[in-house]
């Protein structure tokens, strides 16, 4: 699959920084993954704590790439952001969703798998089956 067909992601948390940083973890512990297009949509267009839907909209706008775009949430109202974002039906790119995972182990999943050039549903999976990894 060619770099302008990967999955996009997008990893939305109350903190700008959260955000930011799980993006470079995720991408770093992939191996680089510099063609996956992942956009961090932290906190608020001020700064602040929370989460915006406008940030939201633009981090998947500027990944997508054809192939869908697969957005990772932290908790709460960045969760009924998306949702929301989702209802609406033309705020987000065509295909995509709302994966239900841990945050940084389901990112660092989502950004691997995309980077193999899988589709949606297996990135979609991975993320997913993150759940699953034991610490002890």
């Amino acid at each position: 699959m060619s770099d302008d067909k990967l999955v996009g992601i997008v990893l939305v948390s109350h903190s700008a920084q959260v955000a930011a940083a799980v993006a470079e973890l995720a991408k770093g512990l992939a191996g680089g993954a510099t063609a996956v297009p992942v956009a961090p949509a932290g906190g608020t267009e001020g700064g602040g704590l929370g989460t915006s839907a406008e940030l939201i909209a633009a981090a998947a706008a500027a990944v997508d790439r054809g192939a869908g775009v697969a957005v990772l949430t932290d908790l709460g109202s960045a969760v009924l952001t998306v949702k929301a974002l989702l209802a609406e039906g033309d705020e987000l790119p065509a295909g995509s969703r709302l994966i239900d995972a841990p945050f940084v182990e389901g990112a660092v999943a989502a950004v691997v798998t995309a980077a193999t050039g899988a589709d949606l549903d297996a990135v979609a999976a991975a993320a997913a089956d993150a759940y699953t990894y034991r610490k002890v």
